[in-house]
């Protein structure tokens, strides 16, 4: 008995201890277990304990959340349940958007700068199409910072850890008056690279940053609040490098890595003897996880971001109803070189430049009005919202100094020319008897066929001179959130919004690559040759003429562009909204079942690859403005269907989601070794018969009445928490999410077929959509002695099964599941006044990439025993961003 009435009082300590969160996912202020929408809290606490400074850490804290970065940390992604936006094309929205202190950030890879002093964070799971807005098809991110406080206080924090980790923070609040109050946060981080630049001396993936936020808090009575908040970020790192993947990696790279002796066996790869002999060391294909990476000289991934912007939050209670008005104005602006073939030879490349960038200034604009009726029976919301986002992208990709030899490299090794391969020679050919060869092989063609690779063999430093992409978008929408208390335990929620989205889209291009003009001049008759001579000379010349002009003018990167100019517009409206009963069953359970549908923004690729085929000139499709047409993507919809329970008592919470979303018009981008290939994936009610999983893109097409959606989530989460005793707390949650594509697929709403390179989707499931993963986390904070000192011991673990890492699903990009640990320790001086803390993150050195794709440009010949299943891109090469290795440090806090 003794026992059992220590653990009850125990049992009862907890449940004084434990404040349940209050979050706004509903646009009121209500408690965690009272909302019935599928929503992960996270509060400054378990933060802090993760040593999560930006959204990226939340992964180990919310197991439906995934987000990552690749060619630039400024553009990271966030998935939840397996969906979310892919790569870093700008004209693609976020599927699941980043909102700070209620102001909507343009791309959710703006949430990887530092976030100052937080609160707490909601992440919204599924559709929130009513108060979330227009892209928010997957669900959302709500950060809230800390507000001022009429009490002064302070905090400090100074942080070193291996790599030479440095972060410096600080917090100040306090009153300026009766009626206002002030708080001001400032952080400092820098860091040595994860990775090794030997050539150019240098550490890449480093961290170099600083971050500043001021806030006013205006009270002059009970009824009204103003708050306003003004912030800064300033970030000058080099990022992101990758490395080649290899068979210790991903066993399905099989041969492809291994070096081709003689340099026509059909059993290794050709590109491998190409670039090692223009100078990339074979060593770098061999490295596993290793973090040395070869660059070519002088070639850097130097990157500078600035994001600012100030907002001003209005809350007025005019006794029958609440009013809230958002204001908000942005600028933000990232530039980032690299060396975008990431090997030696150089391939590809931009430099850094001031006039290269991508760069939003958004205003929004946000009303709210609330309040209750007919005696509280229902509880009614009614806003609207406006936004003008100016995107500006400026590029300055050009073609490397080795492209020219490399290009011709690739042509000849690849094939029946291989015997003539030289490459110290020009056009990668044996000198005099190499020309006669190609002369003789291609019949009357054979003049323009010399000619072209001599010109292909010159196209070195070529390419954009400038590339300047704009779009205006305008959207604004009237949205209506409304909960009718049926019975005291019964409620209905009904939800609905009305958007209207405008863009305007223009694009200005300089282009220096005349190499381009010439080899089309040369060499576009011999692509349909019936004269060249014999069959086989017909066949060569052909095959020829493809190959030197699609190298030369690989991603339409033609001197035909210089001084074009190319504009269109485009506008969409869409209705969407919710549904939700809900029952209090008892005081600590909620029941719901709830519809929600979601809509992301259509909009233009910013990628001029995507206008037309590299092999047709612009003068023969009637010029760029003429397809600019191309470039339009249809808005993306889902509708989902979602049954859920909440049980909260005290010292114990459980939450239980079972959830179906549906998606049409699924905006896919993906890299297919050359090129973004951006398409709205659908799936056709009949089956193609597999037309959609063959090599083809010309096969595989669907009635457009038998298009439906193409993409399913279906899964259950559950969350649970629990304070056995006062100052021990556990928490845990599991995710199982199957994410698929439908088993027969079309590359648009009106059935087009699906791109080749997607063939490997039908029946699949997502790219970085793991079927299960589960995190936990222990927080102990036990009292020593009466001194009012106590200990701090907190780790956390996310455990992800396998899944695939790029969107063609091509299989040297799976990804074998994998556990990461992060681990504090520490002790705290009274009333938490100061503490000091050991810490590390990825405790175990779990090694695993965030990302493959395609080696830029790196494809050796086709061959038979390079093909399906196991290689769908032949003798493609592969590469990976890592993610980040184990980091640990110590930590001193304080705080009055």
């Amino acid at each position: 008995m003794p026992t059992f009435a220590y653990a009850q009082d125990e049992a009862a300590e907890a449940a004084e201890d434990e404040v349940e969160i209050v979050v706004t996912a509903q646009g009121r202020s209500q408690l965690l277990s009272d909302v019935p929408v599928a929503i992960s809290a996270v509060n400054a606490e378990t933060l802090q304990n993760s040593g999560a400074n930006d959204i990226r850490q939340l992964n180990q804290v919310a197991p439906s959340l995934l987000v990552s970065s690749t060619g630039t940390e400024a553009n990271g992604s966030a998935r939840i349940r397996g969906i979310g936006t892919v790569g870093d094309n700008p004209g693609l929205e976020s599927s699941v958007p980043v909102f700070i202190d209620g102001v909507y950030r343009s791309r959710s890879g703006i949430g990887l700068n530092e976030l100052g002093e937080i609160d707490r964070v909601e992440v919204q799971r599924g559709p929130q199409g009513t108060l979330g807005g227009r892209n928010s098809s997957a669900g959302l991110i709500s950060i809230y910072s800390k507000k001022p406080e009429f009490t002064f206080g302070g905090s400090g924090e100074l942080t070193y850890g291996n790599y030479d980790f440095m972060r410096a923070a600080s917090s100040i609040t306090g009153p300026i008056s009766e009626q206002i109050a002030f708080r001001v946060d400032g952080i400092y981080v820098k860091r040595d690279g994860f990775y090794r630049d030997d050539t150019n001396g240098r550490d890449v993936n480093n961290r170099d940053r600083y971050f500043l936020r001021g806030q006013l808090l205006i009270e002059p009575s009970d009824d009204l609040s103003i708050r306003l908040i003004a912030d800064y970020t300033s970030r000058k790192e080099e990022c992101c490098a990758a490395t080649y993947v290899d068979g210790t990696v991903n066993p399905y790279i099989g041969n492809l890595n291994n070096l081709a002796t003689p340099l026509n066996n059909p059993a290794a790869n050709n590109i491998i003897n190409v670039l090692r002999d223009l100078g990339q060391p074979l060593s770098s294909f061999s490295q596993g996880y290793g973090r040395k990476i070869s660059n070519s000289p002088n070639r850097v991934f130097t990157g500078e971001t600035k994001d600012y912007g100030f907002s001003g939050q209005i809350d007025y209670d005019f006794g029958g109803a609440k009013l809230t008005s958002i204001t908000a104005y942005r600028e933000y602006r990232s530039s980032q070189a690299s060396d975008t073939d990431y090997g030696e030879v150089d391939i590809l490349y931009r430099a850094p430049s001031d006039d290269a960038y991508r760069q939003f200034h958004t205003f929004t604009q946000e009303l709210r009005l609330q309040g209750e009726a007919f005696g509280g029976t229902l509880d009614w919301l009614a806003g609207g919202f406006y936004a003008n986002e100016k995107l500006t992208v400026r590029d300055n990709l050009r073609f490397g100094n080795q492209y020219g030899r490399f290009a011709t490299c690739r042509i000849i090794s690849g094939g029946g020319l291989a015997g003539l391969y030289s490459p110290t020679n020009p056009s990668c050919v044996a000198p005099v008897v190499g020309p006669a060869t190609l002369a003789g092989a291609t019949g009357t063609s054979g003049a323009d066929i010399v000619a072209a690779f001599t010109a292909l063999d010159s196209l070195n430093d070529l390419g954009s001179t400038f590339e300047n992409y704009f779009q205006n978008g305008t959207n604004w929408a009237l949205f209506t959130h409304n909960i009718i208390h049926i019975t005291d335990t019964l409620d209905l929620t009904l939800g609905l919004r009305y958007t209207s989205d405008k863009k305007k889209f223009a694009a200005t291009f300089g282009n220096d690559n005349t190499r381009c003009t010439t080899v089309q001049g040369l060499v576009t008759d011999d692509l349909t040759t019936t004269t060249a001579g014999t069959p086989a000379q017909i066949a060569t010349a052909r095959a020829l003429a493809g190959a030197l002009i699609g190298l030369a003018c690989q991603g339409n990167s033609t001197a035909e562009l210089n001084g074009v100019s190319i504009n269109d517009r485009r506008s969409e409206d869409e209705f969407t909204g919710t549904a939700i009963l809900s029952w209090k069953a008892t005081d600590d359970l909620l029941l719901y079942g709830s519809f929600a549908r979601g809509y992301k923004a259509g909009g233009f690729n910013l990628d001029r690859s995507a206008l037309k085929s590299p092999i047709t000139t612009f003068a023969a499709v009637g010029g760029a403005q003429a397809v600019v047409g191309n470039l339009q993507f249809d808005p993306e919809l889902v509708d989902s269907y979602e049954l859920g329970a909440k049980y909260a008592t005290g010292p114990f919470s459980l939450s239980l989601s079972a959830f179906r979303s549906d998606f049409s018009n699924f905006q896919l981008n993906t890299f297919n070794g050359a090129v973004y290939i951006v398409q709205t994936v659908n799936g056709c009610s009949n089956d193609l018969g597999g037309a959609d999983r063959d090599s083809s893109n010309a096969t595989g097409a669907c009635a457009a009445s038998d298009v439906g959606y193409g993409v399913r989530a279906e899964g259950f989460e559950l969350e649970a928490s629990l304070v056995p005793a006062r100052n021990f707390r556990m928490a845990a949650g599991l995710t199982y999410a199957n994410t698929s594509y439908r088993s027969n697929l079309v590359g648009n709403k009106s059935g087009a077929p699906l791109d080749a390179v997607l063939r490997k989707l039908p029946g699949d499931n997502l790219s970085n959509a793991p079927e299960l993963v589960a995190t936990s986390s222990i927080t102990w904070t036990p009292e020593i002695g009466s001194s009012g000192l106590s200990g701090l011991f907190y780790i956390d673990g996310r455990l992800t099964g396998d899944y695939n890492t790029g969107s063609d699903l091509f299989p040297q990009k799976e990804q074998d599941g994998y556990a990461i640990f992060n681990a504090r320790i520490g002790i705290r001086g009274p009333d938490e006044a100061w503490s000091l803390e050991l810490w590390g993150q990825n405790i175990f050195n779990q090694d695993y990439a965030q990302v493959a794709f395609n080696s830029p440009f790196q494809a050796g010949g086709a061959s038979a025993q390079f093909a399906d299943p196991q290689y769908p891109g032949g003798r493609q090469l592969f590469s990976h961003f890592l993610a980040e290795p184990r980091t640990y440090g110590i930590t001193l806090r304080g705080k009055f």
